[in-house]
This record gives structure tokens, C-alpha cells and sequence, in this order.
């Protein structure tokens, strides 16, 4: 049988694409097929730590602003012009107990002085006048009064009267002097000078504030506690009168030029009232010596912002953790010795920045996992990294 050539154009075409497909077919019909293969899940693995009961002291953390164990103004008593003032009378001079700050005109009081010693001599002269006149009369009356004589015939109540005058004189003098004193304005106490509002020259009125002055022996900072942390220190609260040995000690801390500084003293009291708005309970730590130089240290200034470590009680038995090894619901995940996961509660006794103190619920030895866990299930099987 001939084909004709318009017949082959048709044909071969069609040929070649059936060839193809055929061929295709065959590829992926007898190609080898791979053999199944069992899925293993992977076992987790998992960091974990050992714990042991420990005896831990529970420090208290708080934090609060310095002040001054006293802080005054220094008030001018008497009126004046300011004649003198010591060169420490400067906003940040500091001056010893007793030292002499300011000196007021001291004229007019010694005139009042020298006044009242005139009156003082001139009740004198009338006292004894009118005691001499007082025995003239006891005398006239023994030679020719009869009966008993009254106090006005004996001169009793000039006599009465010329020893009040004189007791007035003295009383006058005695003002005149405590006013001279007052001139002169000495420092109650050793301290700084936090401002001054005085200048030489000045006309100083009765009562006008000098300066503004505040000790520097102690400062003190008032510390606010929760009632919760009330239970890890040992506070003498139910003495009325107690030894300052019996309150806990404190470290103060502030960063200042980029450095932290640490201040040690002592808590010497609590307030006499819970705050009504907060419900907190507020203690007064004391620095001895603040302004003293110690190794670059600088002073614990007046409003200085600092965090307070107060020393607190120590507990026996107590499991320290890390923070993410206990879930929110008071959880932990252990591993047994089966090297499988483990869920148990336990109790929180309390919890820090960096740590969670365990008061019951573990024991001596157990594995608890401290890595991350995206999924932990009681009864998986994990892999310990680091046991």
C-alpha cells in the first residue's frame, strides 16, 4: 500500500506523538518505587539542675530618699544689723558645734544693760532706805504704841514694794543680758549650710530666717516594707524601749559618675503609723559620719536617691531556682530517674529579680529542668544534657 505524500504528512506526526507518550509511560510506570520508612520522634533534650536544700538569708530590698537626722532654720532672735559672719555661712559650708555663724550690732543691748544695773543700784538704795525706815517704826512703836500695830504702821508693804522693784531691776537685767546673747547666733549643732538668706549690712527683724542648716553627723532614710516582707526580718516592733543592736543592719547603694557606691548602716526604728493609702509599714535606716572620705567615696548628700539591701532573717530548707524553671502556676518540671518528664507543684516562699525560693514541694537531689520546654508533657521521655 502507497502513501501519499499528503497522506504521510498526516500520519507521521501522529506517529511520533504516540511514540513519545509510550515511551513516557514506561518511564514513570516501571521506575524504581522507594520503600517506606518508619517515622521516629526525636527525643528533647533538656538542661537540668540539681537541688539542694540551703540556709539563706532573706534579705529585704527597698529604696528611698536621704535626709537629715535634723534639719532647721536659724532664726535671728533679736533685731539688728549683721555686723559679722563666718566664712562657712555659704550654701554648702559646713561649721562645728558651737561655732560662732553670725554677729547682730550688739549696741543697743548693752545700753539696755547699762540700764538696768542703774535701776538695779537704785532699788538697792530704796531697799535699804526703807529697811532702815522699818526699824524706826518697829522701834517708835515699841516706845509708845499700845496693842498690836498694823502692818501699815510698821511699813511692811513699802518694804514689800522696794524688794519687788528690786526684784524687777534684776529681772530686767537678766532679759537685757539673754537679748545681748542673742546677738550672737552659734551653731546648735555640727553641720552644713543648705542656704543662707543673710548678708553683712542686713537689718535683721525679731524672728527672720539666717539660714537654713541640717546636721551632718547621721542621715537617715525612711524605707517603705510591705507586710509581706515584714516576715523576713527580724524586727523588734513589740519593744517599747529596744537596744539599737536588736534592729538589722542595711547597705545602701547609689550609682553616681557612672559608679555604684554602697553606704553601711543600721535600721533604728519604725514609724509610729501603717501608711492608710498603701498599707505599708515605713523603717529609718541611720549612716553614721555621711561626708566621710572613704576611697573616692563621695557623701551621701542630702536627696540623694538610693536602693537599700536590709539584712533579713535566715531560713533553713529553702530550694533557690532560677525564674523561668517555675511556671505561673507554681509548677515545676522534673526528671525522674525513669528519664522521663515529671510535673509537681510547690510552694513559693518568695520570689526575687533573679530567683524563686521554694518553701515545700522538692527534695534533696531532684533534677529540675531549667532549659527551655515549648511543650512539656508528664511521661515524655527526654535526653539530660548536663546530669
Amino acid at each position: 500500500m502507497k502513501w501519499s505524500s499528503a497522506s504521510l504528512k498526516i500520519v507521521l506526526p501522529i506517529a511520533v506523538l504516540l511514540t513519545a507518550g509510550v515511551a513516557s509511560w514506561a518511564v514513570f510506570a516501571l521506575r524504581p518505587q522507594p520503600e517506606p520508612q518508619v517515622l521516629v520522634p526525636a527525643i528533647p533534650e533538656v538542661s537540668v539542675l540539681r537541688v539542694e536544700p540551703q540556709t539563706l538569708r532573706l534579705n529585704v530590698q527597698s529604696q528611698g530618699v536621704v535626709t537629715p537626722r535634723e534639719e532647721i532654720d536659724l532664726v535671728s532672735e533679736v533685731a539688728g544689723k549683721v555686723v559679722q559672719m563666718h566664712p562657712s555661712l555659704v550654701a554648702g559650708g559646713f561649721f562645728k558645734a558651737g561655732e560662732l555663724l553670725l554677729s547682730i550690732d550688739p549696741r543697743d543691748y548693752d545700753y539696755a544693760i547699762t540700764a538696768a544695773l542703774a535701776r538695779i543700784a537704785e532699788a538697792k538704795r530704796v531697799l535699804i532706805a526703807e529697811q532702815a525706815q522699818v526699824e524706826q517704826a518697829h522701834s517708835e512703836w515699841q516706845a509708845l504704841g499700845e496693842g498690836e500695830a498694823s502692818e501699815l504702821a510698821l511699813r511692811k508693804p513699802q518694804l514689800a514694794e522696794a524688794q519687788a522693784k528690786l526684784q524687777a531691776a534684776q529681772a530686767d537685767l537678766a532679759k537685757a543680758q539673754l537679748n545681748r546673747s542673742r546677738c550672737e547666733l552659734r551653731a546648735p549643732f555640727a553641720g552644713r549650710i543648705l542656704t543662707k538668706q543673710a548678708g553683712v549690712g542686713q537689718f535683721l527683724a525679731s524672728g527672720a530666717v539666717v539660714a537654713r542648716i541640717y546636721a551632718s553627723d547621721k542621715a537617715e532614710v525612711r524605707l517603705p516594707i510591705s507586710s509581706e516582707q515584714l516576715a523576713f526580718l527580724n524586727l523588734p516592733l513589740a519593744l517599747a524601749y529596744s537596744d539599737a543592736s536588736l534592729w538589722p543592719k542595711v547597705t545602701l547603694t547609689a550609682e553616681l559618675g557612672g559608679h555604684q557606691h554602697q553606704w553601711l548602716g543600721q535600721i533604728v526604728r519604725s514609724e509610729a503609723a501603717v501608711s492608710e493609702d498603701s498599707g505599708q509599714w515605713y523603717l529609718v535606716a541611720q549612716v553614721s559620719n555621711p561626708f566621710q572620705a572613704v576611697a573616692n567615696r563621695p557623701p551621701l548628700l542630702k536627696g540623694l536617691f538610693v536602693h537599700a539591701e536590709i539584712e533579713g532573717a535566715e531560713r533553713a530548707g529553702v530550694y533557690r531556682l532560677p525564674r523561668n524553671a517555675v511556671s505561673p502556676m507554681q509548677t515545676v518540671t522534673l526528671v525522674n530517674a525513669e528519664q522521663t518528664l515529671e510535673i509537681r507543684p510547690v510552694e513559693v516562699l518568695r520570689t526575687d529579680s533573679d530567683a524563686v525560693l521554694i518553701k515545700s514541694g522538692l527534695r534533696s537531689g531532684d533534677r529540675v529542668i531549667v532549659s527551655e520546654l515549648p511543650m512539656a508533657i508528664a511521661g515524655m521521655p527526654v535526653k539530660v544534657l548536663n546530669d
